[in-house]
C-alpha cells in the first residue's frame, strides 16, 4: 500500500524561461525536478562539496580565491563554499527565478541561509552560458553543476557550454592558472579530450565514492597562465 510518506509532494510549480521548474518533497527530501528530468535533491550532497573542493585544491595556494559557482541547485554547493573562510568572493549564477525564490526565504533556505547572508556571496539571476561570454569579472575557479553531465543536458542551450567553443568563455572568466571543475553523473573521456582540444591543462577526473552504480565524478582542467 503506498503511503503519503511515500508518495512526493509538490510544493511549487512554476513555468520558467527554459520550461517547468518542480520543487517537490519526498519523505525528509526536497527534489528539484526540470520539464520532468529529476536534477538532484537533499539526500547527500558529496559530490557538490568534492567539486568545491577539488577546484580549491587544485588551485596554486592563491590568497582567498574567487570562486563562481554554476547552478544554485539545492545550496550544497554555495553552503559548502561559504563554510570555508579559505574562499574569498564567492558568486552563484542561477537562471530559474523560481529556484532563487526557493532559497530566499523558501523551503531550501534551511541549507542555505547562512551561506545566503555571508558577506561573500553574490547570486546571479542569468543563464550561465551567456554570462560566461559577457561578464567582465573573472575568478580562480569555476565550478559547473548546471546538467546532469557534459552528455545530459537539461536544455539543448546548454550543449554549447561542453564544446571547444564555450569552453573558451569558460576560460574567458578564469584567471591565469584558474581551475574549472565540472560535476557529472557519470565519467566522459570525451569531455576529456575536449578540455584539452580547448587549451586546457592538468586535465583529470576525480570519482565520488558510492554504494553501488557507476559514481558520479568531478572533471577538472587548469587554464594556462
Amino acid at each position: 500500500m503506498t503511503t503519503s510518506y511515500d508518495t512526493p509532494v509538490v510544493i511549487d510549480r512554476r513555468e520558467g524561461p527554459h520550461g517547468e521548474v518542480v520543487l517537490r518533497r519526498h519523505g525528509a527530501l526536497l527534489q528539484i525536478i526540470a520539464n520532468g528530468c529529476f536534477l538532484m535533491d537533499t539526500s547527500d550532497g558529496r559530490s557538490e562539496r568534492l567539486l568545491v573542493d577539488a577546484a580549491r585544491d587544485a588551485l596554486d595556494g592563491r590568497s582567498e580565491p574567487s570562486v563562481l559557482i554554476g547552478g544554485l541547485g539545492v545550496g550544497f554547493s554555495l553552503a559548502h563554499a561559504a563554510g570555508d573562510a579559505r574562499w574569498g568572493r564567492i558568486t552563484v549564477v542561477e537562471r530559474e527565478r523560481a529556484v532563487i525564490d526557493w532559497h530566499h526565504g523558501g523551503p531550501l533556505s534551511e541549507l542555505s541561509a547562512p551561506a545566503l547572508a555571508d558577506p561573500r556571496t553574490e547570486i546571479v539571476e542569468a543563464d550561465l552560458v551567456a554570462y560566461v561570454n559577457e561578464t567582465s569579472a573573472t575568478y580562480d575557479a569555476l565550478c559547473l553543476d548546471i546538467d546532469n553531465g557534459p552528455g545530459w543536458t537539461v536544455t539543448e542551450g546548454n550543449d554549447s557550454l561542453y564544446s571547444r567553443a564555450g569552453l573558451a568563455g569558460c576560460a574567458r572568466v578564469l584567471k591565469p592558472g584558474g581551475v574549472l571543475a565540472v560535476w557529472s553523473a557519470q565519467p566522459s573521456p570525451d569531455f576529456e579530450g575536449t578540455l584539452r582540444n580547448a587549451g586546457f591543462l592538468g586535465v583529470r577526473t576525480e570519482e565520488v565514492p558510492v554504494a553501488r552504480g557507476v559514481p558520479d565524478v568531478v572533471h577538472l582542467a587548469v587554464r594556462p597562465g
